[in-house]
């Protein structure tokens, strides 16, 4: 019969005793390096004895005994040996008895009586017996009694125990050690669990003949392998090979997955993990699915000196495109170069609009590949890319967009002596292409811009705080394919302001006070040229720019004209950690221009009533709104986001709602609702929620349910998933995913909120 698993096998070691008088009357003795020589026959040494018994006489200081385990050993320094008790019989035979402790070579022993038969040079021990072997993740093994060679590394054990990395316990009823790192076991209960003595049976184990564990190759063979679920047998393999828990990376099989769908049907995937070098790896994935879709997936990932690099890729033939292969590669590399700067490369390629849903890879519509080179420093920023966008989105059509596209962008900070204050110069070069030849669909343009910008503070009486702002930008563009544009463009756009700040501070016993109202005034010259908006097609008015001498997105556009900036904060900063925080703000100008869309916010002569609040506390509560009125106090925009963490939950929501405006390609009002959420209960239950509902359709886009049991020996992952939406190229799907973790082997960890606890 095989043996039960302890209750608890990955105890705390017990710290060596301190030096005291022992029940016999006797001193308890610490053995050092001289006895050590002879009883286990390294070097030579004097032996004083009295009555057979080794004792320090009371003339003689004793030698110091630690309060607690000594550090690891070095493995040149001999035995140290610690016991209540040490007695010669004969000149072959040493007994060390009472609370014995035994550090060689890393290897730490304890037990109540140790034995060695110099002629034999073997150990005979009795137990209870608790060997741990060098390394913080290192074997402990817990035996009954022991048959060992003076140098701990072979022998037998009886009635054994053996626990890896504080994870994987291994019951058997002999352990026999061999050249100091084979440990064979024979009729072995393993498993992870936590095991209880009213509770005997584990969650899962593996019931084996033999287990022979390598410490050189970190693997466990088990031979005659049935494992079990609940003490059920559910599968028997005759040979099994998996790697211990000390294990980071080897090459294997890793937990399989599976995962249904109403378009690919019942499928599984078997991850193979292959090391190819200490920097270099490769994952294979086979996944079959009953409508007779087969995948192979891999991932390819390289450690450098100077970056790494990671490669992602599948073949695929299903029956959703009958008679052609599908598929898709992913690269991403990151380098460092030399001058400080960062190398950034990408590569998204997809053979048809719905692989990547369909797989459920990713939900990308839009796939860049290029390279990036960006370099950081204090006062100074510069940014450069190169690359094509493809469009997999319905109804857009790759020759009419901007595909291939170059970016280099630096920006310096300085401070100039002479007129003071802070000031910064930007230099920014853009150039696009579309493949289409066609006049006006096929637009190709190049930009040049060149912009400074400065602003000084002052501090005047009663806390007015005056700043002087000034921006000069000059674009230039060439615009090739279009008739309604001139073929070369140059515009030069100055502007000057000042902007006004007073904050009042109030505090009282319970709360502080803040009200800040601020008053800019900007004018902006020069009479530009018509020019395609390329990259300010959506403009957003809130309390991020209300403030900004432009609130277009991209360069291509500068805000003009003569205009007031007007808002008021106010924010509440309580003594029970909580605030509340409001903002009001509007735009006046001297005349409209027609720069904005009607969803901005920002047309007309005086724009929307910008209202923000936001709130939050020390619960992790965080609350946010922002909304658009216009003139007659009807909402134009509403965005609520709410975050609140706490230990049990989490809960993340927005709602959107924006009125249509065509200059932003919206024909019909945009009215959605996020959420994502997850919770736990009972220990090692937790769950979780997300979805998307359009309130204009009337139906969700996506949602998804999750559902997740993990304790300190296993977790099981289940997942539910549905996309409403359709297309030309993509259908409604469902689906289910399933995933199953053993922790023990290779490194994997329990993720339980905590450990098991046996009921008392």
């Amino acid at each position: 019969m095989t043996r039960a698993l302890p209750e608890d096998a990955t105890c705390a070691d017990r710290p060596a005793r301190p030096l005291r008088r022992a029940g016999t009357g006797r001193w308890q003795a610490s053995v050092m390096a001289p006895v050590m020589a002879i009883a286990f026959g390294w070097g030579t040494a004097a032996l004083a004895a009295d009555d057979n018994d080794i004792l320090p006489s009371r003339s003689t200081p004793l030698p110091a005994i630690s309060q607690t385990a000594p550090d690891p050993v070095p493995m040149d320094l001999p035995a140290t040996l610690v016991a209540d008790s040490i007695t010669l019989n004969g000149d072959q035979t040493v007994t060390a008895t009472g609370a014995v402790e035994v550090w060689y070579q890393g290897n730490h022993l304890t037990a109540p009586r140790i034995t060695y038969d110099g002629k034999a040079g073997q150990l005979t021990i009795d137990g209870p017996i608790r060997l741990t072997e060098p390394g913080s993740a290192g074997a402990v093994i817990l035996a009954d009694q022991a048959d060992l060679s003076r140098d701990l590394q072979n022998g037998i054990l009886t009635g054994a125990r053996l626990v890896l990395a504080r994870e994987l316990q291994l019951a058997a009823t002999r352990i026999t050690r061999e050249d100091g790192h084979l440990t064979t076991m024979e009729r072995v209960v393993a498993s992870s669990c936590r095991v209880c003595a009213g509770s005997p049976t584990p969650l899962w184990e593996i019931r084996a003949r033999r287990v022979t564990h390598d410490t050189e190759t970190q693997q466990l063979l088990f031979e005659g392998a049935q494992f079990r679920a609940y003490g059920v047998p559910l599968a028997y393999i005759p040979r099994l090979r998996l790697p211990d828990p000390t294990v980071d990376r080897m090459s294997g099989f890793l937990a399989p997955k599976i995962r249904t769908t109403s378009n690919l049907g019942f499928g599984v995937a078997v991850p193979y993990f292959l090391v190819i070098n200490p920097s270099a790896d490769l994952t294979l994935t086979p996944y079959l699915a009953s409508k007779n879709a087969q995948t192979l997936g891999a991932r390819w990932r390289q450690a450098f000196t100077t970056g790494t690099l990671e490669v992602n890729g599948a073949v695929s033939h299903d029956q959703i495109q009958e008679g052609a292969g599908r598929g898709y590669l992913f690269a991403e590399g990151r380098f460092a170069v030399p001058g400080g700067f960062t190398l950034g490369t990408a590569l998204r390629l997809v053979s048809d609009r719905a692989y990547l849903v369909d797989y459920d890879i990713s939900d990308e519509d839009r796939l860049w590949s290029g390279l990036t080179l960006e370099r950081v420093r204090r006062d100074e920023l510069i940014q450069a890319r190169i690359g094509n966008t493809r469009s997999i989105r319905d109804g857009e059509d790759n020759a009419t967009q901007p595909t291939l596209a170059a970016d280099f962008n630096q920006i310096r900070v300085f401070r100039p002596d002479v007129i003071g204050g802070e000031a910064t110069l930007e230099w920014e070069v853009h150039s696009h292409r579309r493949s289409s030849a066609v006049d006006k669909v096929g637009r190709d343009a190049t930009r040049v811009s060149l912009q400074t910008d400065w602003r000084r503070n002052w501090v005047l009486p009663a806390g007015v705080m005056v700043s002087g702002l000034a921006e000069l930008a000059v674009d230039a563009y060439q615009i090739r394919q279009d008739i309604d544009f001139p073929s070369s463009v140059l515009n030069v756009q100055p502007t000057a302001g000042v902007e006004i700040r007073w904050p009042w501070v109030k505090s009282s016993g319970r709360a502080s006070y803040v009200i800040e109202p601020v008053a800019q005034f900007l004018v902006s010259g020069g009479n530009p040229d018509p020019v395609p908006n390329e990259e300010s097609l959506l403009v957003e008015f809130d309390e991020g720019n209300l403030f900004s001498l432009s609130r277009y997105p991209g360069a291509d556009m500068r805000e003009r004209g003569t205009r007031a900036n007007l808002g008021l904060s106010w924010t509440r900063y309580d003594a029970g950690n909580w605030s509340l925080g409001m903002t009001v703000g509007r735009v006046f100008r001297t005349a409209d221009l027609g720069q904005f869309g009607t969803s901005s916010g920002l047309r007309g002569k005086t724009s929307d009533w910008l209202i923000s609040t936001s709130f939050a506390n020390a619960n992790g509560l965080k609350l946010s709104n922002r909304m658009l009125l216009n003139n007659d106090i009807s909402v134009t925009r509403e965005e609520l986001r709410l975050a609140w963490v706490a230990d049990k939950y989490a809960i993340g929501a927005g709602y959107l709602w924006m009125q249509a405006d065509e200059s932003e390609n919206r024909e019909t009002a945009t009215n959605e609702l996020l959420l994502d959420t997850s919770w736990s209960w009972r220990e090692n239950w937790s769950g979780s929620f997300t979805t998307r509902y359009d309130f204009t359709a009337d139906r969700a886009a996506r949602a998804g349910l999750g559902l997740r049991y993990a304790n300190e020996c296993v977790s099981v992952d289940l997942s539910l998933s549905r996309r409403f939406t359709s297309s030309t190229s993509v259908k409604p799907d469902t689906g289910i995913g399933l995933s199953v973790e053993l922790a023990g082997f290779g490194g994997a960890k329990g993720t339980g909120s905590r450990r098991s606890v046996c009921a008392r």
